[in-house]
């Protein structure tokens, strides 16, 4: 089997975040065009971002709709609750089982871009498409007190008649008034890859100084810059290109061990697999023994652990 197809049948591959078990068939029967989809996954989804300024709730003609209609006992983020692709699918249809754009606010559940990512990811699977997560940095979410690029995760699948790897970003599908304010220019179905900060980019610019500190930063609370929030995306990163989407909170115990203070060793250990992550298609196979071969990148600590 050549190389690239053995990537394909691997990212075909559902994992235990996109597998949808019992609605995989109804995943089938929804829209196979990219734009159709992405519009319909936004209108299901409250970014709990926007949700944090009591002005914001307020709003009757916000993108979501009339914002003080949503229960203040709403939680204001939902990522706990549905950290997989099926249990959003399963409280959407059980909030409302008309899977439509048309979905009434208060049936929206409030999660971020890993959630939206997988979401579309699981989808895409599911139709039998190529599909994987990946995780890095944008300036388009940067919230207006931050200049630099904030922590993003969009999609990436294989378009099969053209023969190529499409990035998108399903959580930022908004109308084209958002876009604008945002200052988008350009398709969130077929993102220029020099529009998005891979998380490897990220790492290795600050390392070789093509970033400060204050350029890149993750919402992680606490907010955190630099370095360590570069490595953090980094491993989220690692994992999803390994079809294992771990959540925010999750990153390799050794790190949290020794408070992310590396050796030069270990630094060039990570420079190495950085190095790999920017040809992830080229390098797969060698990402692949480093993942089935390095355990310390797999142990991870947050959440429970």
């Amino acid at each position: 089997m050549k190389n690239n197809d053995i990537i394909i049948n691997f990212y075909q591959n559902t994992s235990l975040f996109t597998d949808l078990g019992l609605y995989t068939n109804f995943a089938k029967k929804l829209p196979n065009n990219i734009e159709t989809l992405c519009s319909l996954l936004r209108n299901q989804i409250i970014h709990p971002f926007d949700l944090k300024d009591e002005n914001e709730r307020k709003k009757k003609d916000s993108f979501y709709g009339d914002m003080s209609l949503i229960p203040e006992t709403s939680l204001i983020f939902e990522n706990d609750l549905f950290p997989n692709a099926i249990s959003m699918i399963a409280e959407l249809l059980r909030r409302d089982n008309n899977f439509t754009t048309k979905r009434k606010i208060k049936d929206k559940i409030h999660v971020c871009c890993r959630e939206t990512s997988i979401l579309l990811v699981a989808i895409l699977k599911a139709k039998n498409i190529p599909a994987r997560t990946r995780c890095g940095f944008t300036y388009s979410v940067s919230e207006e007190a931050m200049t630099g690029a904030g922590e993003h995760w969009i999609v990436e699948y294989y378009h099969k008649t053209k023969e190529k790897w499409i990035l998108v970003d399903p959580t930022m599908y908004y109308d084209q008034e958002t876009l604008e304010y945002y200052k988008i220019d350009y398709s969130l179905t077929n993102i220029p890859r020099d529009k998005f900060i891979f998380a490897t980019e990220a790492y290795l610019g600050i390392r070789n100084k093509k970033y400060k500190s204050k350029d890149i930063y993750s919402f992680t609370n606490p907010i955190t810059f630099g370095i360590k929030a570069a490595i953090n995306q980094l491993f989220h990163d690692f994992h999803s290109l390994m079809n294992n989407e771990i959540l925010f909170c999750q990153n390799p115990k050794y790190l949290q061990d020794i408070h992310y203070k590396l050796t030069d060793d270990e630094y060039k250990e990570l420079d190495e697999l950085a190095n790999l992550m920017l040809e992830p298609n080229k390098n797969f196979e060698h990402l692949k023994y480093i993942w089935n071969n390095n355990e310390k990148f797999k142990i991870l600590s947050g959440g429970m652990n």
